[in-house]
């Protein structure tokens, strides 16, 4: 194993320290196999190009403007750590940021609750640069208040008076009017310090309210976000934040596989469906300061029979540059492909790894770069190339390696290399999602009538049941 001619891990190592707190965080997440929800980018290697358009795509957001992107990669290339990293530039952009992953009982259309949970979910994990790990979505409404408060007392006008002038945006979209209404109640009970109502509002706000008989006793309003209306308040909420003074909306939704496993071909179109209204409204450029990120595997993407390409509008809007192929890329579109680490890459994420465990001091490293060399080789005799492909496994032992040396002063790491004991990181076997609603008395139990579903035999095979 060779050292990369243009960079080496001394090259790569940070001169200054790195916050305990950064440091924990990051090597927590790897050790157990998860990405870090901060400090990715002490960590981060290659992908130079995919990153250039992550900022383009950013700065075009807080332009005005809005971008969508589908990142596609293999399963261990590092689509949800991408994620992550655009989370971070973009917080540092002074945008505000929800991410979820799909599931079971978190989709984008549903009618039986699992769309208004992923609003729930995201609107829980809302983050902005002074408040990154989430919950940040009662500080957002009351930057919003503090604001109108200060326009009030430059201007001598009546705080309310401001606030109203200021919601006129939001009343004018589609749900616009409640939640413009629920904004005003959450400001009045902000300037008289009853908790409940403050309390009761930001329930409103993060689609928890079940009943809209129970938000018209809470707040007097007449609807509540549902599965039907969750895109809407999508937009609305992103239009609220600019008022606010951020500088746009950034949705990350992960683990988009989880809709291509969905058994009910009239399920999946109705995703497929509410994807093409955001890739529309963003291409055609009716969204402002808004982004969203959509990240899944290869199968997502381009199965012809449950992918995205299975629904011809998306198909022809996704498709990919004719002209990149034979090593030319075009990065440009809609859509990312991730391309696996290569070993000169892993060489230099060892090294970053090694500066962060020492918290960026270079005389606290407890390996040479021989031990790269080193640790490399063995990896590739144990599981082939598919230690720098899918790396989780191979950055997990390298640093259980370096916690037996920090906390075993003397140990010689050459003979700890040789007992390293490697797998390969294997992709999960979830099944498909069945959610089909029960068959009704009145219809064969054997046959499924759903005219969604002609012309997918497949799909009837699938959902057939005794």
């Amino acid at each position: 194993m060779t050292t990369p001619a243009t960079q080496t891990p001394n090259s790569t190592a940070r001169a200054a320290t790195i916050k305990p707190k950064d440091r924990d965080g990051v090597l927590q997440a790897l050790r157990a196999g998860v990405v870090p929800r901060t400090g990715v980018q002490l960590v981060q290697v290659g992908r130079v190009g995919e990153i250039s358009q992550v900022v383009q795509d950013i700065e075009r957001i807080a332009d005005h403007g809005s971008a969508v992107r589908f990142i596609i990669g293999d399963y261990g290339s590092g689509k949800t750590f991408f994620l992550n990293l655009a989370r971070s530039i973009a917080l540092q952009s002074k945008l505000v940021v929800v991410n979820a992953d799909l599931s079971p009982d978190r989709r984008i259309h549903a009618t039986g609750g699992q769309a208004r949970s992923l609003y729930a979910e995201l609107m829980r994990n809302m983050a902005t640069r002074t408040k990154q790990d989430g919950g940040a979505l009662a500080s957002v409404v009351e930057r919003f208040i503090m604001d109108a408060k200060s326009a009030a007392t430059a201007s001598g006008r009546p705080v309310a008076t401001i606030i109203q002038e200021r919601l006129l945006p939001i009343q004018e979209l589609v749900s616009g009017y409640d939640f413009a209404t629920v904004i005003e109640r959450y400001a009045n009970a902000f300037e008289t310090g009853n908790e409940i109502i403050k309390a009761a509002a930001l329930r409103w706000l993060r689609g928890e309210y079940n009943l809209k008989t129970e938000a018209r006793d809470a707040l007097g309003v007449r609807s509540i976000i549902d599965d039907a209306s969750v895109y809407d308040y999508f937009k609305v909420m992103g239009r609220f934040v600019t008022l606010a003074g951020y500088a746009g909306f950034f949705i990350m939704l992960d683990e988009c596989v989880n809709l291509f496993k969905l058994v009910s071909a009239q399920s999946r179109n109705a995703n497929y469906e509410q994807i093409l209204r955001i890739v529309n409204d963003v291409l055609q450029g009716t969204a402002e300061s808004f982004g969203v990120y959509f990240g899944g595997t290869p199968e997502f993407l381009m199965d012809s029979r449950r992918g995205l390409y299975s629904y011809e509008a998306l198909r022809s809007r996704l498709a990919e540059n004719s002209f990149a192929r034979n090593g030319l890329v075009d990065l440009s579109g809609p859509v990312i492909r991730l391309q696996s680490l290569t070993p000169e890459d892993l060489y230099i994420l060892l090294g970053k790894l090694r500066n962060v465990f020492a918290s960026g001091n270079p005389d606290a490293h407890l390996v040479p770069d021989d031990a790269f060399s080193a640790f490399m080789t063995h990896c590739n005799q144990k599981i082939g190339d598919a230690y720098f492909r899918t790396p989780r496994n191979t950055i997990k032992a390298f640093l259980d390696l370096l916690a037996i040396l920090e906390q075993n002063p003397g140990t010689d790491w050459r003979s700890l290399i040789a007992q390293a004991d490697i797998t390969a990181d294997q992709a999960p076997t979830g099944g498909d999602i069945d959610d089909e609603a029960p068959t009704p008395a009145t219809q064969h139990p054997l046959k499924n009538t759903d005219s969604s579903d002609a012309g997918s035999p497949d799909d009837d095979l699938e959902s057939f049941r005794l």
